[in-house]
This record gives C-alpha cells, sequence and structure tokens, in this order.
C-alpha cells in the first residue's frame, strides 16, 4: 500500500468504546477527522445515498459559469459527488469548513490537480460566508449543528446568493413532534447502530457529547423556516428514520 493510499483509509470509530469519566460536548477534532468516514456511515442512516444524488442533483441543476458552495464541508464528501457530477464549464465549488483539522483531511483526500470543475477550501464559520453566483449550495448534515436562533439568516443569506433557478439541499436529521413516533424513530436509528458494530456504550456516550450540541427539529419547522427565507418551495426527496433530505428552489 501506498504512503498516499495509507493516508487516506479512514479509521474505525472507537472514540466512544471506553467508558469515561466525564464525556466532553462533541467537536470536530483531530480525533474525529480521522475516522469521520467511518463515524458518519455507521451512524447516518442512507448517508451513501444522500451523497451519491448530490452529485446526481449538481449535474442537473449547476449552471455554466457559477459557484457551487458546500457550506460544512467536513472531509469533502459532497463537494467530490458534486465535483464528478458536474457537467457544466466554468464552475468552481467552495468548500467551507470551521474545523482546520476536517479541512486539512478533505484536502488531502479531495485534489482538484486536472479537475474540470476545481475545489476552493476555505476555513471560516459558514455564518461569516458570503454565498454570491451560486447555481447550487449543500448544506448536509450541517444546519442541525448550528445555533437555531441563527438559522434563518443563514437561509436568507443563502437564498439571496443563489441565481435563478438555483437549489439548495438540505439535510438534517429531525425531530417529530408525535412523542410515540419519536421514540420509534430514535429506536429503529439505535438499531441501524448497533447492526453497524456500535454498542450501547458507545451510542449512549456518543448521544450524551450530542446533547445541546445537535439540536434536530421537526420537518414542518425546516419548511416553514425555508419559506419564511423566501425560498418559492422545498420538497422532501429523501428520508431514512429520522434523517431526511430536501430541495429547496429558488
Amino acid at each position: 500500500m501506498t504512503s498516499q493510499a495509507a493516508m487516506n483509509r479512514p479509521g474505525k470509530d472507537s472514540i466512544y468504546a471506553t467508558q469515561l469519566e466525564k464525556v466532553d460536548s462533541f467537536v470536530f477534532d483531530h480525533r474525529v477527522a480521522e475516522v469521520f468516514p467511518d463515524m458518519i456511515k455507521r451512524s447516518v442512516p442512507g448517508y451513501p445515498t444522500v451523497i451519491a444524488m448530490t452529485g446526481v442533483l449538481a449535474a442537473e441543476y449547476v449552471q455554466p459559469n457559477s459557484r457551487v458552495y458546500d457550506l460544512g464541508c467536513s472531509l469533502g464528501a459532497s463537494s467530490l459527488a458534486a465535483q464528478e457530477g458536474i457537467t457544466a464549464p466554468g464552475c468552481e465549488i467552495h468548500a467551507i469548513d470551521n474545523s482546520r483539522e476536517m479541512l486539512d483531511q478533505a484536502q488531502q483526500r479531495l485534489s482538484s490537480e486536472s479537475a474540470r470543475t476545481p475545489v476552493q477550501f476555505i476555513c471560516e464559520n459558514v455564518l461569516d460566508s458570503e454565498i454570491s453566483n451560486a447555481s447550487m449550495v449543500i448544506l448536509n448534515f450541517t444546519l442541525q449543528f448550528i445555533e437555531t436562533t441563527q438559522r434563518l439568516a443563514l437561509l436568507k443569506k443563502i437564498r439571496s446568493g443563489l441565481r435563478p433557478g438555483g437549489i439548495l439541499i438540505l439535510s438534517e436529521k429531525i425531530a417529530f413532534t408525535d412523542s410515540t413516533e419519536e421514540s420509534l424513530q430514535i429506536d429503529m436509528h439505535h438499531a441501524f447502530k448497533r447492526a453497524n458494530g456500535y454498542n450501547d456504550l458507545e451510542i449512549s456516550q456518543k448521544r450524551t457529547a450530542l446533547e445541546n450540541v445537535l439540536i434536530p427539529e421537526t420537518l414542518e419547522q425546516h419548511f416553514q423556516r425555508l419559506e419564511n427565507a423566501g425560498f418559492s418551495r422545498a420538497d422532501l426527496w429523501f428520508q431514512c428514520f429520522n434523517f431526511v433530505s430536501l430541495i429547496a428552489r429558488v
């Protein structure tokens, strides 16, 4: 195995496999960056489908001489899918994340050399990012980590930066108003994790770490906020348990 291949090989997520005296709040640090592909694939039902269809949607909606923004790009999986899907000429991808550790890994995994659509990596808070001349903006499992009071302003900024005919892909973990359905969806999500090799200790400690960090909302709240932000319509295109993806149109 070459050194480059070894560097790009994801590690197995065992961050919460041993009993911790204190479970700190979840952060996207170097430990998470090193195992993130394994973590998200084993934790988020349907994640590979969402990423693959991001590329399909890029092929369909990205316009010539426009920008694609991948907000909260983590290791760049959505950026890579968009890069592979884009057929329009003169485009560029802005991959933005506030975790330097995640971006360092992304730059190793995603090369712009000889790519038809170059990727620019930017380390900043997406709340501070400027959005302009965009035909597609990607928020794949990012909005849920932003303070609820700041989410509308971000969506308004995205809406104002999108060209006519542009789209927003919004993928999120969601909550349910019906307590029985909420419990059922959580149970199924935990069953999914166990089927992927996580034990009950890992599931419990990860949930504690994400408490007050990842704040899910209902599908109705997302639809209402997108309308308030000025999108003409939003449609659910994917759901697996308590994870969904929407397309919002200008």
